[in-house]
């Protein structure tokens, strides 16, 4: 007998809630704020299609420089400014949303400070270091259970990082997400983290966290659609989720400079 394709369902609040989807989107810089943009779309078609749409919440404490002019999605009129707020307002003119910007850093000391203490049903990183990864995986470990027992519930966590011309999407679950009896397909309820499946690898990684002085320098430290490639992939596994209510994979590497892809399947644990 063949094997069955492995899978995992989404959790039936995404597909069928009662409320807009909260999501948290941590950090607005090159590829945060082109995964704003993506979610925004997101939403208004999800409206269209009779869902409650999403509930953003976008959080970054920088300020809008000159080397963040072109590569990310900035004007010279916005230097000085908060990213999350300059982006958070310019998309609610734009789309009639009621998105919200956290001008706050998302780590433990000022969990205090947010909304919920920073829970929301999706949590999108887009981080520039190892170190914000593990404490984000630290926060999120805690509030883990995969049942809905209130709006903010923590179900998914979906993470993006690249270097010049690489980058990848892992899709995690918070907690065991309860899977459906499937005869075509053989369901994963859990997707391990990050910083579990791939801790060797993050600890060795070396990084170069030197702000840029213009968008020239910066462009030598990463290339100018690395970071709109990656958003569109991700929004991408999202959205066949809401649509499809599954996934045959969990993210993808990326490649540019190759123009190669290889996506990552969902696998059973301890098959990886």
């Amino acid at each position: 007998m063949l094997n069955k394709p492995t899978v995992h369902f989404t959790h039936n609040y995404l597909l069928r809630p009662t409320n807009p989807i909260v999501v948290n989107v941590i950090g607005a810089g090159g590829t945060g704020s082109q995964m704003l943009a993506a979610l925004a779309r997101m939403h208004h078609s999800l409206l269209a299609l009779g869902h409650p749409g999403l509930f953003i919440q976008l959080y970054d404490d920088d300020k809008v420089t000159t080397a963040n002019l072109g590569r990310q999605l900035f004007a010279t009129c916005d230097i000085g400014q908060h990213k999350a707020v300059v982006l958070i307002n310019r998309t609610n003119r734009f789309f009639g949303s009621g998105f919200k910007a956290i001008p706050y850093k998302y780590n433990k000391k000022n969990l205090h400070k947010l909304p919920q203490q920073g829970a929301a049903n999706i949590i999108i990183t887009c981080v520039d270091t190892v170190a914000a990864r593990f404490e984000i995986a630290d926060i999120l470990r805690s509030t883990a259970n995969g049942k809905v027992n209130n709006l903010y519930t923590p179900l998914y966590w979906l993470d993006m990082g690249n270097s010049q011309h690489t980058g990848q999407i892992i899709l995690s679950t918070i907690g065991e997400i309860q899977q459906p009896a499937s005869k075509k397909y053989t369901p994963v309820g859990s997707l391990p983290f990050v910083t579990d499946q791939y801790k060797t690898l993050l600890e060795q990684a070396t990084e170069d966290t030197t702000p840029s002085c213009s968008l020239a320098e910066a462009l030598t430290k990463q290339d100018l659609f690395i970071n709109s490639s990656l958003a569109n992939m991700a929004a991408s596994l999202l959205w066949g989720m809401f649509r499809e209510g599954m996934t045959v994979s969990r993210g993808c590497f990326l490649n540019l400079k190759d123009f190669r892809m290889q996506p990552i399947p969902v696998a059973i644990e301890g098959t990886y």
